[in-house]
């Protein structure tokens, strides 16, 4: 072994790479790796059957994409987390935009599915540029809302509540009243976190339930959702009443890996449901496991994300992980069948391109943000010294 060899990733390791390594949280990255390796297993489970259901000759042929969109996540993940902050703020930006354009054009180029116009066809692959388009709106208002509170005459609020406006006006064309949900969530933890008057946060709150209210008049896929869960004796409830079944086969311990029957029966059983499918195959205990990692991911994001001491960065760490817990909530929540259905992915374990690869941008973010950097955590903390978190 050379000497150059025997002090790779030491703390002596100057380069790019050796850098990233010691200030980024890699307790994180384990997890991300470990929920990227079960959203795998787990479709390799669903893929034989939401194969079969749609005629399709190979029945790994979800669960080979599946791998694919994992190593990309990765990638994604890894490269977006070595950026600077300056970098992520630029990058953002970009992307933003690039969603957004991408969002105008749909209803002209946009592929239809289920009644909704909210991806375009790229060859073989199905783009939702929305699933993109939201950590990059989280940074653009953190980093607006921090450019507002310097008193240099930039209209932070004010540009923020634009970009907020325009995302979810063209997410309510498509339309998307589940991404619409998670945004504007997120939205206000941010002008939360941002240390706006409480009036403030209250008027948008109350503001937000007023407007969530109104889809359900304004929406008829949404008052149809709504009716099968408040009256499910009066309505379809097939998928959701599958799933459920699925959940309670599986007991503490689950059938066995590959023994579920239920999924045979739930449409979705590979995307939105895949839930219901690990509960059924390996029980209550994994489910519960799966659930703390998530937990893991968004406590300790937030804890680290608090403890930066500047305000962009803070809220715009803070924003993404409760992005990615939201969203974890709002599916397992669905598959209990404790809210209405949304039609919202679990991060990384269901099946789809656009939600993988906007995971990994997502928390490669958030991991660029919450990396160790000269000032970058207050001194009394025990994230400034070196070894923490290591």
């Amino acid at each position: 072994m050379t000497p150059s060899q025997a002090h790779a990733f030491s703390r002596a390791d100057r380069t790019h790479i050796g850098v990233w390594w010691w200030t980024v949280d890699r307790w994180m990255l384990g997890v991300v790796a470990l929920l990227i390796a079960v959203g795998v297993a787990m479709s390799f489970a669903s893929s034989p059957a939401a194969a079969a259901r749609m005629n399709i000759g190979d029945p790994f042929h979800f669960a080979v994409r599946q791998c694919v969109f994992g190593f990309g996540a990765a990638v994604i993940l890894l490269g977006v987390s070595m950026l600077e902050v300056r970098g992520v703020r630029r990058a953002a930006f970009f992307i933003w935009l690039v969603a957004i354009a991408i969002m105008l054009a749909l209803p002209f180029l946009g592929h239809n599915a289920k009644g909704a116009t909210r991806w375009i066809q790229l060859g073989g692959f199905t783009l939702q540029p929305s699933e993109f388009m939201k950590p990059a709106l989280i940074i653009l208002v953190a980093w607006m809302f921090a450019e507002g509170q310097k008193g240099q005459g930039v209209p932070g609020v004010s540009i923020a509540f634009g970009l907020y406006f325009v995302s979810i006006a063209l997410l309510l064309i498509q339309p998307d009243v589940g991404q619409t949900v998670l945004i504007t969530v997120a939205f206000g933890a941010a002008f939360w976190m941002a240390g706006v008057p409480l009036s403030w946060v209250m008027l948008l709150g109350a503001t937000a339930i007023a407007g969530l209210s109104s889809t359900y008049f304004l929406f008829p896929h949404v008052a149809s959702r709504v009716d099968r869960f408040l009256s499910p004796d009066k309505a379809d409830t097939h998928q959701v009443d599958r799933a459920a079944e699925a959940i309670a086969a599986g007991g503490f311990f689950g059938r066995g890996p590959g023994e579920g029957v239920m999924k045979r029966h739930v449409p979705d059983l590979h995307t939105d449901f895949i839930y219901s499918v690990a509960a059924e195959e390996y029980g209550l205990v994994f489910s519960l496991l799966l659930i703390s990692l998530f937990a893991f991911i968004v406590v300790r994001g937030l804890y680290r994300a608090m403890k930066l001491s500047d305000p962009f960065e803070q809220v715009a760490a803070a924003g993404l992980f409760v992005l990615v817990g939201q969203q974890a909530f709002i599916n397992v929540a669905v598959n209990l069948n404790m809210i209405p259905t949304k039609g919202m992915t679990l991060p990384f374990i269901s099946y789809g391109g656009s939600s993988m690869l906007a995971m990994g941008l997502t928390l490669g973010l958030a991991l660029a943000l919450t990396r160790r950097r000269p000032g970058a955590y207050t001194p009394t903390e025990g994230l400034a010294k070196a070894g923490a978190f290591a």
